[in-house]
């Protein structure tokens, strides 16, 4: 997984203390208005961890933040950070602004809505992808299943493999990271039971943004044989897919589509819609529902490129496989209708 493309890792090691917030240079928050201010109805803010440039995961955010204020004859706000302390002034500049909804993306903010939810008991929170320690009234959280899309990815690899062999470079052994390793696992067995897995995790002192040691890591399944990897290593998933490369082997992206950084080696992506979870928190908060919503496949915020429109241009492999496709989409309906579970390892 690359580093913010998006942090889905980073973001699951923060729900269990596991990651601390990133440090920069102090630099001036930048204000992004869109949509009629004047709109007769509702006013939503998005708050972003980082500049939004070209990352598909928070551009997908803007999106259901826009598709919620057009609806509902409104207007829409997103303020980009840029480091921690731009972090910081801009929720307290949404707060000041007092929309109906502000909305944040990252666990980077999980400690400071805690702190001006408590401040301001009206005013209405909603975060995506993390949430608070302590459950607040006006604090809503969007969260992802993603073990179900990564057993969906293991299950074309299992199909596609023709060493027998699958595995994963993870960020860390924990049980919110094997999410995005033991169902890889599972999906592959689920239609090739002879499979055998395996996964290697970055560690280190930086196991988010180390590429050479998930290349190592990488290079250590491949060496075993191993001809597909699910790739969870942060910004470290650009190392995994070029060992994967350069062997002739096969990778799996996390968040967006990665297919376009490594053509013909990373077969498909899971894939978190947080344009879906945007939106529908929104309608969520706005209703008076408030606390954790969790997005899976039957929800439409966890999907694979493969199953999305436009796969045939997305340059992933799986394009060229409909037969894989036409059977994980069986499996996915499974999963959708409760005929199929996954197991979740961090479940508690």
């Amino acid at each position: 997984m690359s580093r913010r493309t998006r942090r889905t890792v980073q973001i699951a090691a923060a729900t269990a203390l596991l990651v601390t917030a990133a440090t920069a240079c102090n630099a001036a928050a930048k204000n992004d208005s869109s949509s009629d201010a004047s709109g007769s109805g509702k006013s939503f803010t998005l708050v972003t961890p980082d500049a939004v440039g070209q990352n598909e995961f928070l551009k997908l955010a803007i999106t259901g933040l826009k598709s919620a204020a057009k609806e509902h004859d409104g207007s829409q706000k997103v303020y980009q950070s840029t480091d921690t302390a731009s972090q910081q002034q801009n929720v307290q500049a949404a707060v000041d602004a007092k929309p109906d909804v502000i909305v944040l993306v990252g666990f980077e903010f999980a400690d400071i809505v805690a702190q001006q939810a408590e401040k301001n008991p009206k005013q209405q929170f909603l975060i995506i992808d993390a949430c608070t320690t302590k459950t607040f009234k006006n604090v809503s959280c969007a969260v992802f299943r993603e073990h179900e899309g990564v057993y969906l990815a293991g299950a074309e690899a299992g199909l596609l493999s023709e060493s027998g062999k699958v595995g994963a470079v993870d960020v860390l052994d924990t049980p919110q990271f094997r999410r995005y390793s033991d169902p890889f696992a599972a999906g592959a067995k689920k239609v090739a039971p002879k499979t055998t897995a395996d996964t290697r995790f970055v560690g280190g002192q930086s196991p988010f943004d180390d590429s050479a040691r998930a290349k190592e890591q990488a290079n250590t399944l491949l060496s075993k044989g191993t001809d597909q990897i699910m790739a969870a290593a942060a910004a470290g998933n650009y190392g995994v897919f070029e060992a994967a490369k350069a062997k002739g082997a096969y990778a799996y992206g996390v968040d967006v589509n990665q297919c376009t950084s490594s053509p013909g080696t990373v077969v498909d992506n899971v894939i978190k819609r947080t344009d879906v979870a945007v939106q529908k928190g929104i309608e969520s908060v706005l209703a008076g529902k408030t606390g954790t919503v969790s997005y899976g496949l039957k929800e439409g915020g966890i999907s694979l490129t493969g199953l999305e429109d436009g796969v045939d241009s997305s340059q992933c492999v799986i394009a060229d496989h409909k037969d894989v496709l036409t059977k994980v989409k069986e499996l996915r309906d499974q999963i959708v209708a409760g005929k199929l579970t996954v197991d979740d390892p961090a479940a508690s």
